[in-house]
C-alpha cells in the first residue's frame, strides 16, 4: 500500500506534494520521493526512510517545477532504499511514474523490454511501466501511449505518469488500488487518498477500475481505458481534517474493519496464478527442497496473532499434511523446547518487534530451525533475523485493537498452506487452482460480510451492559470463538470467554443462565448441525444466543426464537470460513464497545506492540 500525488496549478508544486505526503505517511513509510517538471525538464528527489528524510534531500538541494507526482512506498517488489524509491524514470528520463499496486507479468516484461535495449536500474516492478510507456510513445499524447502500455500489463495497480514529451499534462489511472482526482480553482489534484488533498480541495471525482483521468491546466478528461468517454459524479467532501484521516469514520479500528477487503486483495497480489495453478512467495529465501523434506512445523505468536497460528494449524495439516505445533511466544523460550532436524518455526507479528515472539524466533534459531515471519512491517527486526518472510500487505494498522492485521495473517498462511503444498506433492496443481480460486474471492466476500455492520450495531444495542460473554466455536472456527471473546474483552472490558463448543459440557455449560449471552460461530459446514445441538443445550438452560450463520441458511432461524439474534456471513469454503466469521465478530465487539463509552482506539492497559517482555 503506497500513497500518490500529483498537482497541476498555479501554487508552488513542491509544498502541495510534500503536505500530500505528510497526510498518506501511513500509506507507506519505507521511501519516498518527487518529480516536478520545469523548463529543464524533470526534476527528481528521493530518500530511503521516512519522509524527514526527503525534505532534508529537498532543503539540501531545493528543487521547483511547474507540476509533479510524488509517492510514498511500501515496499513489495525491491528492497526499500532510495534507488528503488518513486518515481522512476524511463531511459530517456523523460517520462516519470509513480505506482501502488503490483504488476504480476513485470518479470516477462523486463526480459523482453531488455531485448528491445532497454536498461533497468532498479528491482521494482514499477520501473517497467516508464519504459513500457516509452517504448509506445508517438505524437498521440501520452494518454495514448499508456493505454497501449495498459494492453500488455496484468494485475492491480493505480498509476500516475507525467512526460516532457508532452508537457503541462498528468495521467492517472487506476485498476484496483484507489484513485481520487480533487477539482480546484484552476488548480486540479490526484491522490490515493481524500486527506492529501482536503486542504486544498473539496470536491473530488473518484476513479472506479480500468478508468483513466487525464489532467491538464484546462480540466480533467475522464475515460476507460480504450479510450471511450465516461460520465463522473463530482462528490463534495463535508469531512473534517480528524476526521479525513479516518476516512470518515468514528474511531481507526472502525475504518481498518473496512480496510480488510482491500488488506486481503493487496496481500493475495502478485502471488498466485490461476493459470498455472501455482503460489509464488518470493520473499521465503528457504529452498523448495528444504521446505519439502520438512517432518514439523511450529506456529509461534502472542495475542490476536497466536490465535492466527491455531487457524494456520488447521490449513498446514490439511493442505500439506505436515503436523503443526502452535506455541505461545512468550512461553516458548521457558520449557527448552525439542526443535526437530527438520523443522520449520513459524512466528506471527504485526509489527515483526514483539519482544516475546522475537525472544522464541531466536531460540528457534539457536535450536537449529529454519524460520519464517508473517509480518505486515517491512524491515522489522523479525523480517530482518528470519531465514524468509510472508509480509502481509495490510498497511499501517492505528486501532490498538488488531482487526486486517489479523485477517491478513490468516489470508498470509493460506497462501504458505498452499505453497507447502505445492512444494510436498500433497496436492495437485488442479487442486491448488481450486483453492486458488476460492481465496481470490475472498476481498469480494469481506466487503458483502461488511453488511453485517447493522445488525451487528442492534445487537449491541440489545447486549452492552451484560457483564460475560460465552464464545463457542468447531474445529478451524474455534480459534475465532477466542479471537472473537478477545476483541470484546480488550475494546469494551466485558469478561468473554471463547471456548471450543464440543467442550461445553465439560465446565462452561455451568455458567450460562439469563444473563449470559452465547455467541454460537455456526457456518454451513459439516459440524453444523453439532453446534445446533449446542446453541439447544445454551437455551435450555436460559441463555440468549448471538448466533453468526450462513446468511440465507434457514435451518438455525428455526430453532431460535425472540430471546434469540442471529448475524450473517456469506458463504465460502470451511478452510476460508474463520476469514469471514471474523468480520461479525469485530462489529460486535466495536458496537457494544461504543455504547460503554470506552476508548475504542486505545484501550486501557493495552499497547499496539509490546516491545517489552
Amino acid at each position: 500500500m503506497c500513497g500518490i500525488i500529483g498537482y497541476i496549478g498555479s501554487k508552488p508544486v513542491v509544498p502541495v506534494l510534500l503536505d500530500g505526503l505528510r497526510r498518506m505517511e501511513y500509506r507507506g513509510y519505507d521511501s519516498a520521493g518527487v518529480a516536478v517538471v520545469g523548463p529543464e525538464g524533470i526534476a527528481l528527489r528521493r530518500s530511503a526512510g521516512k519522509l524527514d528524510n526527503l525534505e532534508k534531500a529537498i532543503r539540501a538541494q531545493p528543487v521547483d517545477g511547474l507540476y509533479g507526482i510524488g509517492h510514498t512506498r511500501w515496499a513489495t517488489h525491491g528492497r526499500p532504499t532510495e534507488e528503488n524509491a518513486h518515481p522512476h524514470l524511463d531511459c530517456t528520463g523523460r517520462i516519470v511514474v509513480v505506482h501502488n499496486g503490483i504488476i504480476e507479468n513485470y518479470l516477462e516484461l523486463k526480459a523482453e523490454l531488455r531485448v528491445q535495449g532497454h536498461e533497468f536500474k532498479t528491482e521494482t516492478d514499477t520501473e517497467i511501466v516508464a519504459h513500457l510507456v516509452e517504448r509506445e510513445m508517438r505524437d498521440d499524447g501520452l494518454e495514448h501511449a499508456v493505454r497501449r502500455a495498459l494492453a500488455v500489463m496484468r494485475g492491480m495497480f493505480a498509476l500516475v505518469l507525467v512526460s516532457v514529451e508532452d508537457p503541462e499534462k498528468i495521467v492517472a489511472v487506476r485498476n484496483g488500488p484507489p484513485i481520487v482526482v480533487g477539482l480546484g480553482n484552476g488548480e486540479f489534484f490526484v491522490a490515493s487518498d481524500i486527506p492529501a488533498i482536503l486542504s486544498h480541495t473539496r470536491d473530488v471525482v473518484f476513479l472506479g477500475d480500468e478508468e483513466m483521468a487525464v489532467i491538464t491546466r484546462s480540466g480533467v478528461q475522464f475515460t476507460n481505458f480504450h479510450g471511450r468517454a465516461v460520465s463522473k459524479t463530482t462528490q463534495r467532501v463535508l469531512w473534517d481534517p480528524i476526521a479525513a484521516e479516518k476516512g470518515g469514520h468514528k474511531h481507526f479500528m472502525l475504518k481498518e474493519i473496512y480496510e480488510q477487503p482491500a488488506a486481503a486483495r493487496d496481500t493475495i497480489l502478485g502471488r498466485v496464478s490461476l493459470d498455472r495453478g501455482r503460489v509464488f512467495l518470493e520473499e521465503l529465501n528457504i529452498s523448495d527442497e528444504t521446505l519439502g523434506s520438512l517432518e514439523k512445523v511450529t506456529l509461534i505468536a502472542c495475542g490476536t496473532s497466536w490465535h492466527a497460528g491455531l487457524v494456520g494449524k488447521y490449513l498446514i495439516e490439511a493442505l500439506a499434511a505436515l503436523p503443526v505445533e502452535v506455541d505461545y511466544g512468550s512461553e516458548y523460550r521457558y520449557r527448552n523446547p525439542i526443535v526437530a532436524p527438520r523443522e520449520l518455526a513459524i512466528v506471527i507479528t504485526q509489527s515483526g518487534e514483539t519482544a516475546d515472539t522475537l525472544a522464541a524466533l531466536r531460540e528457534a534459531r539457536r535450536k537449529g530451525a529454519r524460520t519464517i515471519a508473517i509480518c505486515n512491517v517491512v524491515g522489522s527486526m523479525a523480517t530482518r533475523e528470519a531465514d524468509g518472510t510472508v509480509y502481509t500487505h495490510a498497511g499501517p494498522e492505528i486501532g490498538v485493537a488488531s482487526t486486517k492485521a489479523f485477517t491478513s495473517q490468516l489470508v498470509a498462511l493460506q497462501l504458505l498452506a498452499l505453497y507447502l503444498a505445492q512444494v510436498r506433492g500433497t496436492l495437485a496443481p488442479l487442486e491448488i487452482c481450486r483453492h486458488i480460486a476460492e481465496l481470490l474471492e475472498i476481498p469480494h466476500l469481506l466487503e458483502q460480510a461488511l453488511k453485517a455492520a447493522a445488525p451487528a450495531e442492534k445487537v449491541a444495542e440489545r447486549f452492552y451492559n451484560r457483564a460475560d460473554f460465552l464464545f463457542l466455536g468447531r474445529g478451524i472456527n474455534y480459534p475465532i470463538a477466542l479471537e472473537g471473546a478477545l476483541k470484546l474483552k480488550e475494546i469494551s472490558y466485558i469478561h468473554a470467554e471463547g471456548y471450543p463448543a464440543g467442550e461445553m459440557k465439560h465446565g462452561p455449560i455451568a455458567l450460562i443462565d439469563e444473563q449470559m449471552p452465547v455467541v454460537a460461530l455456526a457456518p454451513n459446514d459439516r459440524v453444523f448441525e453439532k453446534m445446533i445441538g449446542n446453541v439447544q443445550e445454551a437455551k435450555a438452560r436460559g441463555g440468549a444466543v448471538i448466533a453468526v450463520t450462513t446468511e440465507g441458511d434457514g435451518r438455525m432461524a428455526a430453532v431460535l426464537d425472540d430471546r434469540d439474534v442471529m448475524l450473517p456471513m456469506p458463504e465460502t469454503t470451511p478452510l476460508l470460513t474463520p476469514i469471514l466469521l471474523t468480520i461479525p465478530l469485530q462489529l460486535l465487539a466495536y458496537h457494544i464497545a461504543v455504547r460503554r463509552g470506552c476508548d475504542v482506539d486505545q484501550p486501557r492497559n493495552l499497547a499496539k506492540s509490546v516491545t517489552v517482555e
